[in-house]
């Protein structure tokens, strides 16, 4: 019964810290997964640990045998198992009140659901304290068998952290994981009650898991309802959720403030930021678009600006890296992604751009959107990188998001990219908060951009797309950025800036669209 002891104790901790993160996979769905959404969700549930351990001992000295702490592990599962189906109607209500930014009920959902975590965490917790009285009054050293069931505890810990965030997750869905794990911790309650001898408490753990596995029969297990969701699935990195309107397909991501991709086969300007990115070669004295023979696009998504540039600028090579291999997938189902000159790489974009033997004439850079901005992609040393395979004539341009009134995450990455290339220029996407920032690799102007529009413009021949997102580019330049700080791979700011803005955004009232 010892070593049972202890393997109970290995599946808690393992089931514990499950639960930890399917909480806050079942937020990012909706809430994203911003660095204030993790703390939110690792502080609460730090709390039940806490509440559990404190009560879990003072149990334990009133109630020493094995049977309490089965009986109480048996309705952590139960209750575990149930969450995240009680939790759904509440998660849609709120991905709802997302989409028109009804902070209150976005508020509500979001604590609500937190709470709906507080009674399986804490019985969960409620373990170790009561193994460790078990043990030590069978007999040995209360320091030993202390530190023996907080090792075996943190090696579930271990894989509960690994087995549903590298594989179940992906494989089967948040909802059939927080499952899969009840499940599994009821079996070991029933055994262990049954090794007790007592088959009367077993009956009520063996009805408490067919109670969980006719509930999900009967689950619909779809995440959102959004109006004309045509696809949703999840993967290691995000919750991917596609929408058709008309004949236009969107890629959401997450919480789905901001749309990744656009794809339509009848049209190719969306008044995105796609198309702007195009226009960087124009800040090129002598412009001709024979001159851009290599593109590289750092945050692919689904292929929006693969497919623009390829009709700008002909079949020539494009390296697209995007991390998330499902959104590739995602892209050549609904987005048209299947251009033969598109080079897809699955990687991190600073990796992928860096082992690369290319230079190119356009690196793009769309993994950029607060709060969801890689630190490691605003460095100092990671435009050295991209400078490194820019060309003569190469120029960067990327997408930034800011406030109505708060342009500071612009001012911090033009002085960091300035402390690297001489030019730096920016135009304001209309009728959004995102910015366009356009780096090149030799001295430029904006009376550069004005120059080739007009060649342009007095070309039959030339592009009606680039045509159209230069004159908007033209028409929405802003004055050189100014102040701002370097970031370096030491120290970069960036989510201390992002979170200030995000904040910003909710206390002055809302967000439009963040694209």
């Amino acid at each position: 019964m010892r070593r049972y002891l202890y393997f109970t104790v290995f599946v808690s901790g393992m089931t514990a810290l499950a639960a930890e993160f399917g909480a806050s996979r079942m937020l990012q769905t909706i809430f994203g997964s911003s660095n204030l959404v993790w703390a939110a969700v690792i502080g609460l549930i730090m709390v039940y640990f806490a509440v559990g351990y404190h009560f879990g001992g003072r149990w334990a000295d009133r109630a020493k045998s094995p049977q309490s702490l089965y009986k109480i592990l048996s309705w952590g599962a139960f209750t575990l198992g149930l969450t995240p189906f009680i939790s759904t109607p509440v998660l849609r209500m709120a991905a709802t009140a997302f989409d028109v930014l009804n902070f209150g009920v976005m508020a509500g959902a979001f604590a609500g659901t937190l709470i709906l975590f507080s009674v399986p965490v804490t019985l969960l917790a409620m373990t170790s304290p009561f193994a460790v009285k078990i043990l030590a009054d069978e007999g040995g050293q209360i320091g030993s068998i202390s530190g023996r069931v907080s090792a075996i505890s943190t090696l579930g810990s271990v894989l509960g952290a690994f087995l549903p965030t590298i594989f179940l997750f992906s494989l089967i869905g948040t909802t059939r994981t927080m499952l899969a794990f009840s499940l599994t911790l009821l079996c070991v309650t029933v055994v262990g009650i049954l090794l007790m001898g007592n088959w009367k408490s077993s009956l009520l753990m063996i009805a408490m898991g067919i109670v969980l596995v006719l509930i999900a029969l009967f689950n619909d297990y779809q995440i959102k309802s959004t109006p004309g969701q045509v696809f949703e699935t999840e993967s290691a990195y995000n919750y991917i959720e596609v929408l058709k309107h008309d004949d236009t397909y969107y890629l959401r991501l997450n919480e789905g403030q901001g749309i990744h991709s656009e794809y339509n086969p009848n049209q190719l300007f969306f008044g995105g930021p796609w198309e702007e990115f195009l226009v960087g070669p124009m800040f090129n004295p002598q412009f001709a678009r024979e001159d851009v023979k290599r593109i590289a696009i750092v945050g692919l998504a689904a292929g929006t600006s693969a497919r623009q540039a390829t009709v700008v600028y002909g079949n020539i090579p494009i390296d697209g890296y995007e991390i998330d291999p499902k959104i590739v997938e995602v892209g050549r189902k609904y987005f048209g992604m299947t251009m033969p000159n598109l080079n897809v790489f699955v990687m991190d974009g600073r990796w992928g751009l860096e082992q690369s033997p290319e230079k190119y004439d356009l690196i793009i850079i769309d993994a950029y959107r607060p709060p969801y901005i890689p630190p490691h992609l605003t460095t100092r040393e990671f435009f050295a990188i991209c400078y490194n395979h820019l060309t003569e004539k190469g120029v960067i341009a990327i997408n930034i998001g800011r406030a109505p009134n708060d342009r500071r995450l612009i001012n911090d990455l033009a002085a960091t990219i300035g402390s690297i290339l001489p030019s730096i220029h920016v135009m304001d996407l209309p009728s959004s908060f995102n910015s366009i920032l356009f780096a090149t690799k030799q001295q430029t102007s904006v009376k550069d951009l004005g120059l080739s529009l007009a060649s342009l413009e007095s070309n039959s021949q030339s592009s009606d797309l680039l045509q159209r997102a230069a004159e908007v580019a033209w028409e929405n330049m802003q004055p050189d950025p100014h102040g701002g700080e370097i970031y370096t791979d030491d120290r970069s700011p960036i989510e201390w800036v992002t979170n200030s803005l995000v904040l910003n955004f909710i206390f002055e009232g809302g967000i439009k669209d963040l694209k």
